[in-house]
């Protein structure tokens, strides 16, 4: 493309991935993609690399694959659907408000890639780049691994586009609002839970006291939300979710949370997930079906998931306020 020709401006947006299907072998080639990645997992190249073909992916794609089916549908994997909804209505949302701007998806493993978009972007004349990784709450394992990513991609570019990379949103006003409103609706809806759960994804703890955010970035989202909504700290609670390997992660743990609330006394609660920009596996199946029958059977009475943000209105507006000051 001649240089005249360039000069776009494009937004991506970037989340997790999702496999192409909810079989086994789609989701063993996006588990080892996934897993191979050093910053989501911080053992020893080699050691892991031996458990990782030798065990994991011997044994897990299988039981993720039934799991996977569980939240199939129509339209697909759920996250990816969602996120395709996001992309567009981001898109006429911007154009609406009279930017000239392109809008991209792409997901950190399988399918879009950072790199495959990121060369569509370069070839539509788009020299002027904004990223906005839908990880709420900043964490190496998520949005380090989405910086690497694109920076991997842009190493092989001779010319290089400007770069904003929008980093966290833990604590921005639209975000909590977006949250408050949508479980304030729910409240408004189905009466107010004797606890409200706030379940964020996990994380070695090893990785807090390494120098990463993530923590306490959670624990501002939590209180800007419980601040908002009026709640008294014996309203609700802060737990992490989505743990595997022995090794200690963030307490408290969601399962052993909703394990031990009906033995306290609390029957009722509504559980809302913070760090996920759309509902996917670990909200549609590990916090609905899972939790939810350790809840009941631990003598929980109510329990009832309060939908992540998706594509709803404040949450487009949201996004759209985030990225303009770097169009």
């Amino acid at each position: 493309m001649g240089h005249a020709k360039r000069g776009k401006v494009g937004v991506l947006l970037l989340n997790l991935g999702t496999p192409d299907a909810p079989t086994a072998s789609a989701v063993r080639r996006y588990l080892a993609e996934f897993l191979s990645d050093p910053r989501v997992v911080e053992i020893p190249k080699l050691l892991w690399m031996l458990i990782l073909y030798g065990i994991v992916l011997r044994v897990r794609p299988a039981k993720s694959a039934a799991l996977y089916q569980k939240v199939w549908t129509e339209a697909g994997s759920p996250l990816m659907d969602i996120s395709l909804r996001q992309t567009a209505k981001l898109s006429d949302k911007l154009t609406a408000d009279g930017y000239q701007v392109s809008v991209h998806l792409a997901m950190r493993y399988g399918n879009p890639s950072v790199a495959s978009t990121l060369q569509t972007m370069h070839q539509q004349g788009i020299d002027k780049l904004v990223v906005l990784p839908l990880y709420p709450q900043y964490a190496a394992p998520t949005t380090g691994s989405a910086f690497d990513a694109i920076a991997r991609e842009l190493t092989q570019w001779r010319y290089l586009p400007s770069l904003h990379f929008i980093h966290t949103y833990h604590d921005n006003p639209d975000f909590i609002t977006a949250l408050v409103n949508s479980i304030r609706a729910d409240f408004e809806q189905h009466g107010k839970p004797q606890k409200l759960v706030l379940s964020y994804h996990g994380m070695p703890e090893r990785n807090l006291h390494l120098g990463d955010p993530y923590y306490c970035f959670c624990m501002k989202t939590t209180r800007l939300v419980a601040e908002q909504l009026g709640l008294t700290a014996d309203e609700f609670v802060m737990t992490f979710q989505s743990r595997f390997g022995k090794a200690k992660w963030l307490q408290p743990y969601t399962d052993a949370t909703m394990q031990a609330l009906p033995s306290e006394g609390v029957r009722d609660v509504a559980i809302v997930c913070p760090a996920f920009s759309a509902d996917c596996l670990e909200t549609l199946e590990e916090i609905v079906g899972e939790n939810g029958h350790i809840f009941a059977n631990a003598g929980g009475e109510t329990f009832r998931y309060i939908p992540a943000l998706n594509d709803n209105d404040d949450h487009i507006s949201m996004m759209a306020n985030l990225v303009k000051p770097y169009l």
